[in-house]
């Protein structure tokens, strides 16, 4: 297949774009600064040359957006949702210009689009989409992708959880953190974690370009939730450090603002549930934690 992946040069795109040419596909990524033959300039934001790249090829994958870990200023929040709506609109209008647009567009999207769920779980259908900035910035990203209807173009939002990899994403920094001891619980600890091990986030890529009966909006994280203080009980069995201080909130909220982030990352119950893609009848490599960080 001719694969496009719209902003592939961070930690998700990577991990793709091997996967792809393993596979023996061919993977162009559209990126601000290329560096490679297989990167073609372009700002995410005007139609432009890159979009001839788009002709006849099988698949465009949508993974544009500043990165949340960062405070939520008034500059940073709009960066946040100018750089996915944005973007989306553009390669909405790119394959409008095609004579053989894509097969199938997979945009990204966030698990974070439900609301703090401790014992209910989300899933596709019954899940609770609520209403502060995170959600809102899901709710309109989603909503600017579906908007636009195409003809013989199938559209997946992928709504993706914590993704665990050992070369970029959440783990390499859960790791130190529990080597230095600061891997106690964090707040109360009931809050849950929903992941997703690198290699099933990149299988479940595949799984759902291959299986044409999956469009819409799909959780890409899973089965196996855990709370924050399973989760932090397990780093601390594998890694065994000499202590482990626990974060209460009042110390999470002084340190985000000297680490430039918000507690919210930490602190947010995400209890969701991979229902479509178990319907669809795709097995998980990494379905527990434990096993998740055995293979990291």
């Amino acid at each position: 297949m001719k694969i496009i992946i719209a902003g592939g040069n961070g930690f998700l795109g990577k991990a793709l774009t091997r996967h792809f040419e393993e596979n023996g596909h061919q993977v162009i990524i559209l990126t601000r600064k290329p560096v490679a033959a297989n990167q073609i300039k372009w700002d995410a934001i005007h139609l432009g040359e890159w979009t001839a790249c788009l002709e006849g090829a099988d698949v465009l994958i949508n993974l544009v957006g500043k990165s949340v870990d960062c405070r939520y200023t008034p500059k940073n929040k709009i960066e946040i949702v100018s750089s996915r709506i944005d973007s989306t609109r553009v390669l909405q209008k790119a394959v409008e210009g095609c004579i053989n647009p894509p097969n199938v567009w997979l945009n990204a999207s966030s698990a974070t689009i439900y609301i703090h769920a401790e014992t209910q779980i989300m899933t596709e259908e019954n899940g609770i989409i609520g209403d502060d900035f995170s959600m809102n910035v899901c709710k309109a990203w989603e909503k600017e992708f579906f908007d636009s209807s195409n003809k013989n173009i199938r559209k997946v939002a992928l709504r993706t959880s914590i993704v665990m990899g050992n070369k970029g994403g959440a783990f390499p920094k859960l790791a130190l953190v529990t080597k230095l001891g600061l891997g106690g619980i964090q707040g109360r600890g009931n809050q849950m974690v929903s992941w997703i091990h690198i290699q099933d986030f990149c299988e479940a890529v595949s799984f759902i370009i291959q299986n044409e009966e999956i469009s819409g909006s799909i959780n890409i994280t899973a089965p196996e939730r855990l709370t924050n203080a399973l989760m932090v009980k397990e780093l601390i069995a594998k890694f065994k450090p000499l202590f482990a201080l626990p974060s209460p909130v009042f110390l999470l909220e002084i340190a985000s603002i000297f680490l430039g982030t918000e507690t919210e990352l930490l602190l947010k119950s995400r209890n969701v549930f991979p229902q479509k893609l178990l319907d669809a009848g795709f097995e998980f490599k990494y379905s527990d934690f434990n096993a998740c960080l055995k293979a990291l």
